[in-house]
């Protein structure tokens, strides 16, 4: 077996992919204290779990904020560094099935990618994403934890939370029901619980992002919108964005294995220097 393995890198963690012959054999993601721990522990938990040698990798690709932080081969294995967001667009086509689409990466902030047929172009990013997200739930509920912080969303009401159109008029707009948000926040009293506000946290985050990728979709006329990275694992991404999808007409697109994309572009692209 002689495998390719793409990582993307963070600041403490490494999500790893292993390809064979073009298939996908293996996913995972490993936690340390830094970025280098954490990409060398992947490396080695993907040996130590297919009991495989270190001779049955050809090549390791990398990618992400991290990957400036490993300067030699990891394992002496040939290492070679992969644009991110280049490595983002391809793992977001090969998820999808799709040759041309708008890819968007939602990690600490949000990055917007016009990915056709292995070119790759970055169209524009946003400050909000998961960063926004748990920064925002710890400022609100004293966790950082962005599963808690989803379960408690999903106990919140984001009618207590949010204006929407109802709230404000009677009369029909057209192309806009009744129940889309008007306002963020834009009915928050005193009152609201914890479980409330992160709810209506959840929902101005994946608006936000859902909104920037809309008018992305317009200005390059592509309705399929592919999303991955971090925050497409938490229940609320789908609950959040495919409502756009009538509201807005276009496709928007959580694949399976969406956390993993950017990882899984590293290991399919050439690569552009060794390390």
């Amino acid at each position: 077996m002689r495998l390719k393995v793409g990582l993307d890198i963070g600041g403490s963690t490494t999500k790893i992919v292993g390809m064979n012959d073009g298939r996908i054999i293996a996913r995972d993601i490993v936690k340390a204290a830094d970025p280098v721990t954490s990409a060398f522990g992947a490396v080695g938990k993907l040996i130590n779990d297919h009991s495989l040698s270190v001779n049955d990798i050809e090549q390791i690709n990398i990618t992400g904020v991290g990957s400036g932080f490993t300067q030699s081969p990891i394992f002496g294995i040939k290492t070679i560094y992969v644009e991110e967001f280049k490595a983002t667009g391809l793992g977001g086509l090969y998820l999808s099935g799709l040759e041309h689409a708008i890819v968007v990466s939602m990690g600490t902030g949000t990055a917007y990618l016009e990915a056709n047929k292995g070119v790759v172009k970055h169209i524009i990013g946003s400050g909000v994403g998961g960063g926004t997200l748990v920064g925002l739930g710890l400022a609100l509920t004293g966790t950082s934890d962005a599963v808690k912080l989803s379960d408690m969303a999903t106990e919140g009401d984001i009618l207590k939370c949010d204006l929407t159109i109802g709230d404000i008029t009677k009369n029909a707009i057209t192309g806009l029901p009744m129940n889309v948000t008007a306002s963020n926040f834009g009915k928050a009293a005193d009152d609201l619980s914890r479980e409330d506000k992160m709810a209506g946290v959840f929902n101005m985050v994946y608006q936000a992002i859902g909104t920037v990728a809309v008018m992305a979709s317009r200005q390059y006329n592509i309705k399929d919108i592919v999303f991955t990275g971090q925050l497409t694992g938490l229940k609320e991404c789908q609950e959040y964005l495919i409502p756009f999808e009538d509201l807005y007409g276009v496709n928007m697109i959580v694949p399976e294995d969406a956390v993993f994309a950017t990882a899984l572009g590293s290991c399919l692209a050439e690569g552009q220097e060794d390390k």
